[in-house]
C-alpha cells in the first residue's frame, strides 16, 4: 500500500514531514552520493521490444519472426542492461531460473498447433509478495523472510501459468507492501534496496508496487502484476506513466499473496496500454474456493475485457470530475483541465463532484489495516517456510539485524499491528463498519448524477528519494475512495510535468471494470500520452 495516502487522509497526518520545501532531489540523501550522468554517448535506448504490445508479440510469434524463447531472452538481456547496470533501476528483485524452459515449452505447444490464448508465451513479472512454487523466494522485500519458498502457487499464478505466460521473475517493492514504518521510503526494501523511477533516476517510483511500475515503464517485460491495499497499483502506475487496474475486491483471488487487509487487498495488472491491461486482467480473474470473496464475481467477470474496446465511445457517457483536484500544482491542474476538455470533445457529459470531501470524513481505515495485517500475516507465516513464524518474530529479527534490516526507518507499524487484539475487538468491528460506509456514499453519488464513472487526478508527480525523511505528500491522490470501498479503479497517462508522468483516474461501482476500461481506452486513443522514459540522471537536473 502507499503510505502517503494516509498523510492526505489524516490517519497519520501528524507524521507528515516538511519535505515539500526541498528544492531538488540532489539535496536529499540517497544510497549513491555521486549519480552517474547518462547521455546518448553512454546509453542508447534502442531496445528491439520497446513499447511492444501483447497483440504485436502474438503476431510476431505466429509469423515465426520471434518465439517465446527469443522474446524471453530479449527481456532477460534488457533487465541485465537496464536494471542491473546502466540506469540501474533495481526494479527486479529475482529472476526465474526456469523462464527459458517455460518459454521453450510454450514454443513447442505453439508448433504443435496449441495456443492457449492471448497470453501464450508472453513474458510477465510479478511482485515479490506473490507465492510461486518454483525456485524463487517470496519475501515481500523483507530480509526476515529470506529463504521462503512457497509450496504452492498463488491462485493468480496458477491462472498465469494456465494462460501460457512466461514468468520472468519478481519485482522489488516497498518492504511489507509499505506497511512497516510511518516514515518509510517507497520502493525500498531490506532485501532489494531502492528502486528508481526510470523518468528521473533520483525520483521515487512510488509504492508499494514500485518495482512493477518501474519495470513496465522501462520495458523490462510485456506486462506485470502489482498488488494494492490503498494506492499501490494506482500510484506507481501514475508516477511511472503506465496503465494500472485495481479491480473490484473479489475479481482476483488473494490466495497465496502476503496480505495486509482482507477487506481491501487485491492484485491487478500493470501495462503500457489499456488493451494490454484489459487482456491481462481477464487472464488473472477467476473464482477461487479458497478465497470466498471471489464467489461474488460469478456472473460478473468478463472473459475478455478487450473485446469491446474497438467500438467503445464516450458519446452520452456521464462522467463526474472530482473538483477538489482543480486546485494545487499548476502543472498538474492544467493537465487535468486539458483532460476534462478531451472528455467533452469525445462526447462525454461532465458533472462536477466532490467525493473526496465525504470520503475524507470517514475514520477507521488505519485501524482496520492494523488488525487485519496482524491476523493475515500471522496466518501466512505460520505455514510458510520462512525462518520467522509471526510478526513478533519478524520484529525480533529486525532488531537483531538492525543495521541491515532497518538502516533508514524502523518498524512502528509492525509494532502497532502486533499490539492489536483479534478481529472480534470492538475497535476493529467499529472501524470496519465505518469504512464500508464508503460504498453507500459512492453508490449514492453515482445514482444521483447517473454517472458512468468518476474521474480525477490519480497522483501527483514523483517525489524525491529521501531515505532520511521518507515519503512526502505530492498534493494529489485519488486512491482512497475505491480502496476502502473495494471498487474498481483504472489509471492511465494524462501528460507530463517537468519530464515526469501524471495519471488520470476513472472509478465506478462494484464489478464495473468494463465500463472504466472502455472510458480509459477512448481517452488513451484520443491523447496518446504514454511517453517512453528518458532515464534522466540526477546530475543532469537543474
Amino acid at each position: 500500500m502507499n503510505r502517503r495516502h494516509f498523510l492526505r487522509n489524516g490517519s497519520l497526518a501528524s507524521l507528515a514531514v516538511g519535505s515539500l520545501t526541498v528544492a531538488s532531489c540532489n539535496e536529499v540523501a540517497t544510497e549513491k552520493k555521486e549519480p552517474t550522468k547518462l547521455t546518448d554517448d553512454v546509453f542508447k535506448d534502442d531496445f528491439e521490444l520497446n513499447e511492444v504490445t501483447i497483440e504485436v508479440l502474438q503476431q510476431k510469434m505466429q509469423s515465426g519472426e520471434l518465439t517465446a524463447t527469443s522474446i524471453t531472452k530479449l527481456y532477460l538481456d534488457r533487465i541485465a542492461a537496464i536494471d542491473k547496470s546502466g540506469p540501474s533501476l533495481n526494479a527486479v528483485i529475482e529472476l526465474n531460473p526456469d523462464a527459458i524452459a517455460i518459454a521453450e515449452a510454450m514454443d513447442k505447444e505453439r508448433k504443435s498447433g496449441k495456443v492457449r490464448g492471448p497470453m501464450h508465451g508472453i513474458p510477465v513479472l510479478i511482485k515479490d509478495n506473490i507465492n510461486t512454487a518454483d525456485k524463487m523466494m517470496t519475501t515481500a522485500g523483507a530480509s526476515a523472510l529470506t529463504g521462503n519458498i512457497a509450496a504452492t502457487d498463488a491462485f493468480i499464478v496458477q491462472q498465469l501459468r494456465s494462460a501460457g505466460a512466461v514468468l520472468l521473475g519478481k519485482t522489488n517493492l516497498s518492504e511489507w507492501a509499505n506497511f512497516r514504518s510511518e516514515r518509510s521510503t517507497s520502493g525500498w526494501s531490506s532485501r532489494g534496496g531502492q528502486t528508481k523511477c526510470p523518468y528521473r533516476l533520483d525520483r521515487n517510483p512510488s509504492g508499494s508496487s514500485a518495482g512493477t511500475g518501474s519495470a513496465v515503464a522501462a520495458n523490462l517485460c510485456a506486462v506485470a502484476i502489482g498488488t494494492e491495499t490503498n494506492g499501490s497499483i494506482i500510484s506507481p502506475s501514475s508516477v511511472n506513466g503506465i496503465v494500472g487496474i485495481k479491480p473490484t475486491v473479489g475479481l482476483l483471488s488473494r490466495t497465496g499473496i502476503i496480505p495486509i487487509s482482507a477487506t481491501q487487498d487485491t492484485a491487478g495488472p500493470m501495462a503500457r496500454t489499456v488493451k494490454d491491461a484489459a487482456i491481462f486482467l481477464a487472464a488473472l480473474a477467476g473464482v477461487d474456493e479458497a478465497d470466498a470473496v471471489t464467489r461474488n464475481s460469478m456472473g460478473k467477470a468478463s472473459k475478455d475485457y478487450s473485446a469491446s474496446l474497438a467500438t467503445s465511445t464516450l458519446s452520452g457517457k456521464r462522467i463526474g470530475v472530482e473538483q477538489s483536484f482543480l486546485h494545487g500544482h499548476e502543472g498538474v491542474v492544467q493537465l487535468y483541465k486539458n483532460a476534462i476538455e478531451t472528455l467533452k470533445a469525445q462526447g462525454a457529459i461532465i458533472i462536477e463532484t466532490d467525493l473526496m470531501k465525504s470520503i475524507n470524513d470517514i475514520e477507521g481505515e488505519y485501524d482496520v489495516l492494523l488488525y487485519e495485517f496482524k491476523d493475515g500475516v500471522n496466518k501466512y507465516l505460520s505455514t510458510a517456510t520462512a525462518p520467522v513464524k509471526s510478526i513478533e518474530e519478524v520484529m525480533a529479527f529486525n532488531k537483531k539485524n538492525e543495521a541491515t534490516a532497518m538502516p533508514f526507518f524502523k518498524q512502528e507499524i509492525l509494532e502497532k499491528s502486533n499490539a492489536k487484539g483479534d478481529l472480534s475487538s470492538k475497535e476493529y468491528t467499529t472501524a470496519l463498519h465505518n469504512i464500508l460506509q464508503s460504498r453507500g456514499i459512492i453508490d449514492a453519488l453515482l445514482k444521483e448524477h447517473q454517472l458512468d464513472a468518476i474521474a480525477a487526478v490519480s497522483n501527483g508527480v514523483a517525489c524525491c528519494i529521501d531515505l532520511i525523511n521518507g515519503d512526502y505528500d505530492t498534493g494529489f491522490s485519488f486512491s482512497t475512495p475505491a480502496a476502502i470501498a473495494g471498487y474498481p479503479h483504472i489509471t492511465l497517462p494524462m501528460g507530463m510535468v517537468h519530464d515526469l508522468p501524471v495519471g488520470i483516474s476513472f472509478m465506478a461501482g462494484a464489478y464495473q471494470e468494463q465500463a472504466i476500461i472502455d472510458i480509459a481506452y477512448v481517452f488513451e486513443q484520443a491523447t496518446k500520452h504514454r511517453t517512453k522514459p528518458g532515464f534522466i540522471a540526477a546530475a543532469s537536473m537543474g
